[in-house]
């Protein structure tokens, strides 16, 4: 970390959304994996979207921001977010976990994750499901996650695979 900053978790606000669309896009285009090829990387994610689609993402839904405070200016950045469907057909599915680059790997991603699990069961959630993809798989196993079976989405021509995983609360 930081000298002079610290990392919270805060629920998501609309100023966050022009930085969350930055930091999906770079999070996106930073993916190092053989199963991901380039084209692939450019359909999830060719160019930042804009802040309305991400706010509005967002809204409908239960969020969650990663920030990084300068504990002198006071500024905040969001370094990752986290969100949850909350209507009745998709309730419990999580749609978005990214961290920025700079700090995937030190634990963040479990730690929002964490803040969602408690608020799903506190809201009476019966269970979470999600379509991980092959970089997310091992965090959702490690947090009891189960796979229920293979899952693709096609965008602009390229068909990504991922895993649709269950977690019962």
């Amino acid at each position: 970390m930081l000298a002079h900053s610290k990392i919270s978790i805060a629920p998501y606000q609309h100023q966050y959304a022009r930085e969350i669309s930055d930091l999906y896009h770079i999070s996106v285009q930073h993916i190092n994996h053989e199963r991901y090829s380039e084209s692939q990387l450019n359909a999830w994610s060719r160019s930042p979207r804009s802040a309305k689609h991400w706010d509005l993402r967002l809204k409908r839904s239960k969020a969650w921001v990663l920030l990084l405070t300068d504990e002198i200016s006071h500024k905040n950045r969001c370094i990752g977010f986290i969100n949850v469907e909350t209507v009745f057909q998709r309730r419990g599915y999580i749609d978005s976990l990214y961290i920025h680059p700079d700090w995937q790997r030190q634990g963040w991603g479990e730690q929002l994750y964490r803040q969602l699990e408690l608020w799903a069961k506190v809201q009476g959630y019966q269970r979470l499901m999600t379509d991980a993809s092959y970089l997310s798989k091992g965090l959702f196993i490690k947090m009891g996650f189960t796979q229920a079976q293979r899952s693709y989405q096609q965008k602009s021509g390229q068909v990504l695979a991922s895993f649709y995983m269950i977690k019962n609360l």
